[in-house]
Parts: C-alpha cells; sequence; structure tokens
C-alpha cells in the first residue's frame, strides 16, 4: 500500500495537467499513487495524447494510476469530495491541475508532515511573474518555535491576514532572504494554503472532508480553505518554505466568487457579535 496518493481535480486544462503530470514524474518520492479526476464536458482530458503519454511514463516509473471522467459537475468541494473517497494511503497530497512542483517537493511535504504530526502541510504556489513585484508589507512571515499546534482561525480575524504572505512572489522573496535549500524546510503559520496541499487522511476524514459540498451552491470556491481551517483547528496546519511549488498564472476556471464557503459556511469570527434572534 503507498503511503502517498496524489489527488488532483481537473477541469479544461489539457495542457496545464500535461505539465504538472510531467512535474510529478520527476518527482524523487517513490511509489506513490497517481488520481486524477476530470470535470471537463467538452471532452475527456484524461483520453488525449499528452496525458496518455504522462501516465504510461508515471507507470513505468513504478506509480499506480487511476484515471476518472466525473461527470456531472456539482462544484470543487464535490470533486474534491470524490478525491477523496478514492484515497487509500494514510496521506494525500491534494495538487491542482496548473501547478509545477520541484523534484524535492513531495518528500519534502511529506518529511514534514511526519515531523511535526499535525493535519495539513501545504506547499503554497508562487508566481514567479511577479519576481520583481516587491511588497515588503506583505512579506511577513511567522515560524513555528516548537512544534506545529491546533489553532482557530477565523476569517476576517488578525490571523486571516496572513494568506498575504502567498500573493504574487511574496514567498519567494521570503525564503531567498533567508537562504533556505531543499532539506532545509521550516514550518510556518499560515491562514490557509491553496495548489498544493497534502493532509493526514484520517485528520481530514474526522473533520468531515469534503463532505459539506451538498451545502453549497454548484458554483462556488473556498472549499479547501473551510477543509484546511476546520483540520487546523483539532489538529493543527502549516505552511512549508521552501515552498518549491509554482502557479502556472492561467486564468481561474472558478470564475463565479460568490459563495465563499468559509463565509458561508464557517463560524462567525470570535469577536463578532451574534445576531439578534427576535423573541417570539
Amino acid at each position: 500500500m503507498p503511503e502517498l496518493d496524489v489527488l488532483i481535480p481537473t477541469y479544461s486544462r489539457l495542457t496545464a495537467l500535461a505539465a504538472t503530470l510531467a512535474c510529478i514524474a520527476c518527482q524523487s518520492l517513490p511509489g506513490f499513487r497517481v488520481i486524477v479526476s476530470d470535470q471537463t464536458e467538452a471532452f475527456d482530458v484524461t483520453a488525449a495524447p499528452e496525458v496518455g503519454a504522462l501516465v504510461r511514463l508515471l507507470r513505468a516509473r513504478g506509480h499506480d494510476m487511476e484515471l476518472h471522467r466525473h461527470l456531472p459537475r456539482r462544484g470543487i468541494a464535490e470533486q474534491r469530495d470524490f478525491l477523496l473517497g478514492r484515497a487509500r494511503a494514510p496521506y494525500a497530497c491534494f495538487l491542482d491541475d496548473d501547478v509545477l512542483l520541484e523534484p524535492h517537493v513531495l518528500a519534502s511535504l511529506l518529511r514534514l508532515i511526519r515531523r511535526e504530526r499535525c493535519g495539513f502541510v501545504g506547499s503554497a504556489v508562487i508566481g514567479l511573474g511577479y519576481v520583481d513585484d516587491h511588497r515588503p508589507a506583505e512579506e511577513l512571515i511567522e515560524l513555528w518555535d516548537g512544534p506545529v499546534e491546533p489553532e482557530r482561525i477565523d476569517p476576517g480575524s488578525r490571523e486571516w491576514a496572513r494568506h498575504r504572505l502567498h500573493n504574487a512572489a511574496n514567498l519567494y522573496h521570503v525564503q531567498q532572504r533567508l537562504g533556505l535549500r531543499p532539506g532545509d524546510e521550516r514550518a510556518y503559520k499560515v491562514a490557509w494554503v491553496g495548489g498544493c496541499v497534502m493532509y493526514d487522511v484520517a485528520a481530514l476524514r474526522a473533520c468531515g472532508g469534503f463532505a459539506f459540498w451538498s451545502q453549497l451552491p454548484p458554483e462556488h470556491v473556498g472549499e479547501d480553505v473551510l477543509a484546511q481551517l476546520r483540520v487546523m483547528e483539532r489538529f493543527g496546519g502549516c505552511g512549508m518554505i521552501p515552498s518549491g511549488a509554482y502557479h502556472q498564472e492561467l486564468s481561474t476556471t472558478l470564475a463565479d466568487r460568490t459563495t465563499d464557503a468559509p463565509w458561508v459556511l464557517g463560524r462567525p469570527p470570535a469577536h463578532q457579535e451574534p445576531p439578534l434572534v427576535p423573541k417570539p
């Protein structure tokens, strides 16, 4: 049984998915399994020659592969819930279909989550198109001094502002300034991490996973954020620096951002007064 499953939800991104799979095929970590779930209506991404060639390469390198065409679309949370249901390994890395990874990333994430014994560890994606865009006010980092501990993070709270570190190329500038290299992984405090997140599967399932998808309309965002907030409160979670994950900087396929899961389904911030309920 593999120790790690890599779970990739994809939609209408043939070229980007192929690039992501090429990076996975070059990972230094052996023996993990890859599960792809495609929700493209117009064509079958998993049947494309570009993807097929990389599937063959991954299998030749000893990685089991599962390819699913998962329709109809019921939203990205349901897509993630389906993938989580396919996971069999004790750890699972949710990887977006437009992320490039350095060869060490999966091994580094696995090493860090084992060391910290927390619910998740994420490699925040870096936009190298912004490498010359320095934002000192957003380059604030809180390294964990000691083991990662559970935290409650509420939308709009002071800790919520940590997400700014993951804008543009901020994290890249910080890791360059700190002189960190692969093998020097440090854990830091996060609000959430997008794009590449490794979970302790038992912890994620204990917090409900993505089963909340049925409470959301098909068009929504923030499902990964909500899941991480729930895991972080019970089991702790962190980011990994250096990251080694890079965004392909494509336009989002989730254009309707009206329904943001942590604001719709999350608890109100601790400092917010509860709404007044009229007496009968």
